[in-house]
C-alpha cells in the first residue's frame, strides 16, 4: 500500500511544500471558504479522476452507517466482526479524538502519516487538474477512500460524516446500509423535524440493497426512501431484538438464530444493529469471530471508563439530547456499582462519593436541553467543570455558564478559560471515591485527554 501510494508523492510537493501531516491539515481547511458545504457535484468529478468508485464497486462489500447517534460504535462493531473473520477490513470514521489519523484505520491499525500525506497529494493533484475546490472533509475522506482503494480492501465500513445524500461517503454505494436513529440534530444542514431529517439520513440506499433500522421509531420519509428503491429492511423489535442477561453476557435474535454472546465495552443497541448488518450480509462470518470481536471491540469517547491520576474517569462524546438518554441509560446502574467499590475510600476520607462533570459544547447544539437531562436525571453530580473549546464553533464558557445557572447553584459552577485548566482543577478538587464525567462534545473529550496525557 504505501508504495503505489508514496509514488505519488513527489509529483505534487506544492509551493508551499508541505512536509508534514498537520501542514496537509492545515493547508486543507483553508482552501475551501466553507467548512461545511453539503451535495456531491464538486466532489464527484475528483472522485472519479482518482478511481475509488469503480474500486469500491468492483472489489469491495460496504457497510455505509448513517444516523443521529451511535455511527462510531456501530461501525467499529461491523468492522471488528469483520476482521475477526479474517477480512481484510477499512475503517473511516470521524471526527477523531486524539490525532487523526484514527479516522482512518486497516484492520484496527491507524494509517501512518506517511501513507496520508502521500494520499492527500494524490487527491490534491486530482483537485488541481478538475479545477475545483474542495472541503476538509471533502479531501480528507477522498484520501480515505483511495487509501482503501490502493490497500486493496475486502470490506469497507464507512461512518456518515452528516445526513447522508448530500454527505461525501455517499459517492460510495453501499451493499448493506444502517440508520442507527433519527433524532434532531445539525438543523441548519438537515431541517428540523425527524421527516426532513429522516429524508436525508434515507439517502444512502440504494436500489434492492438491505438497510438495518435500529430506533422502534420510524420516519415516514425513511419508510417512502425504503419503499422506492425496494429494500430489504431489517427494524430492531421487529425483524431482531436483543436483551441483557447480567452484566457479562447478553442475549441476540433473529428469525434465523439466538445467540448468547459476551457483552461489549460499547451500548447493546448499537452492537445488536451492527450484528444484524454482517449476518445479513453475504459475509462469512462464524459465532468465533462474533465473540472474539465483541470481547475486544473498543472506541474512544464512548461509554469509556478509565482510572488515571488516581481518579475514576467516565468519558462520552454525548453532545445532544438523545445521546443523554443514551448517556444516562449507561450511567445510572455504573454509578450504583461504582458506590459498592467506593465504600472503603468512603471510610477513610469520610467523605461521600459524587459526580462531577467536566463539561463543554458546540454553540450550535442545544446546550439548554442537555443540561436539563443531566441535572435532572437523579444523580448525585456536585460541581460541574466548564470551559471553553478550543475550536471555532465552541460556545463560550460565559454561555454554558448563564444556562447551568439556570439548574444548579452558582457555587457548584467552576469557570475555566480553557479545558486544559479545567482537567487539571477537577483532579485537584476531587476525592479518590468521586467520579468524573466528561461529555458534551468530542472536542470535550479530546482535550480532556490530551491534558490528562501532559499532566
Amino acid at each position: 500500500m504505501s508504495d503505489s501510494l508514496a509514488s505519488h508523492s513527489h509529483s505534487s510537493s506544492s509551493p508551499d511544500n508541505r512536509a508534514t501531516l498537520t501542514e496537509w491539515l492545515n493547508y486543507m481547511q483553508q482552501i475551501h471558504v466553507s467548512a461545511i458545504d453539503m451535495g456531491l457535484s464538486r466532489v464527484l468529478p475528483v472522485a472519479e479522476a482518482l478511481g475509488v468508485i469503480q474500486s469500491a464497486k468492483d472489489d469491495a462489500y460496504v457497510f455505509t452507517v448513517a444516523g443521529t447517534n451511535g455511527k462510531g460504535s456501530t461501525t467499529a462493531v461491523i468492522a471488528q466482526i469483520c476482521q475477526a473473520a479474517g477480512y481484510k477490513t477499512a475503517l473511516y470514521q470521524s471526527p477523531h479524538l486524539s490525532v487523526f489519523n484514527e479516522r482512518v484505520r486497516i484492520n484496527g491499525e491507524m494509517v501512518s502519516d506517511e501513507i496520508l500525506i502521500a494520499a492527500f497529494s494524490t487527491v490534491e493533484n486530482a483537485r488541481l487538474q478538475c479545477d475545483l475546490t474542495l472541503s476538509f472533509f471533502e479531501m480528507t475522506t477522498l484520501a480515505a477512500l483511495l487509501i482503501f482503494s490502493e490497500a486493496d480492501c475486502d470490506v469497507w465500513v464507512l461512518e456518515v460524516g452528516l445526513g447522508g445524500r448530500l454527505d461525501v461517503v455517499n459517492i460510495i454505494d453501499p451493499d448493506m446500509a444502517v440508520i442507527t436513529n433519527i433524532a434532531i440534530d445539525h438543523v441548519d444542514w438537515l431541517g428540523d423535524n425527524v421527516e426532513a431529517i429522516g429524508a436525508e439520513k434515507a439517502g444512502i440506499l440504494r436500489d434492492g440493497i438491505s438497510v438495518i433500522y435500529g430506533a422502534a421509531e420510524m420516519p415516514n420519509s425513511v419508510q417512502q426512501t425504503i419503499d422506492k428503491h425496494q429494500a430489504t429492511c431489517y427494524q430492531v423489535g421487529k425483524d431482531f431484538s436483543y436483551r441483557e442477561n447480567d452484566s457479562i453476557t447478553w442475549q441476540y435474535s433473529n428469525a434465523a438464530v439466538t445467540l448468547q454472546l459476551p457483552r461489549p465495552a460499547l451500548s447493546l443497541t448499537n452492537t445488536a444493529n451492527a450484528l444484524s448488518a454482517v449476518l445479513a450480509s453475504p459475509l462469512k462470518v462464524d459465532i468465533n469471530a462474533i465473540e472474539q470481536a465483541l470481547q475486544t471491540v473498543k472506541l474512544a469517547g464512548r461509554f469509556d471508563y478509565r482510572e488515571v491520576h488516581e481518579r475514576h474517569w467516565l468519558f462520552d462524546v454525548a453532545h445532544n439530547e438523545q445521546g443523554v438518554e443514551f448517556l444516562l441509560a449507561q450511567l445510572v446502574p455504573l454509578w450504583q456499582q461504582h458506590l459498592a467499590q467506593q465504600n472503603t475510600a468512603q471510610q477513610a476520607t469520610g467523605k461521600p462519593a459524587t459526580i462531577k462533570m467536566l463539561f463543554s459544547m458546540l454553540g450550535d447544539k442545544d446546550i439548554n436541553k442537555v443540561v436539563q437531562r443531566l441535572t435532572t436525571a437523579g444523580l448525585p453530580i456536585s460541581d460541574w467543570f466548564i470551559a471553553e473549546i478550543d475550536y471555532p464553533r465552541a460556545a463560550t464558557t460565559e454561555h454554558l455558564q448563564g444556562i447551568l445557572a439556570s439548574y444548579v447553584d452558582d457555587a457548584q459552577i467552576h469557570e475555566f478559560a480553557r479545558l486544559q485548566e479545567a482537567t487539571h482543577a477537577i483532579i485537584n478538587a476531587s476525592q479518590p471515591q468521586d467520579l468524573i464525567v466528561v461529555c458534551g462534545s468530542f472536542h470535550t473529550i479530546g482535550e480532556a485527554l490530551s491534558a490528562l496525557e501532559t499532566r
